[in-house]
């Protein structure tokens, strides 16, 4: 039982990390692509290929 003192810190830290690396991502603005959505929508031809 000793070790779940160092294991809930621990893990709590790194769900911050993750958390903080999430917030960041999103103030960076990395999920945002309005020209991309706004011209892919309009195409009609597929590529269901995946890219080399």
């Amino acid at each position: 039982m000793d070790i779940l003192a160092y294991l809930i810190p621990v893990s709590l830290f790194l769900g911050g990390l993750g958390l903080a690396a999430f917030f960041w991502s999103l103030r960076a603005r990395q999920y945002d692509d309005p020209e991309g959505d706004a011209n892919r929508i309009l195409k009609t031809d597929y590529d269901d290929r995946p890219r080399d």
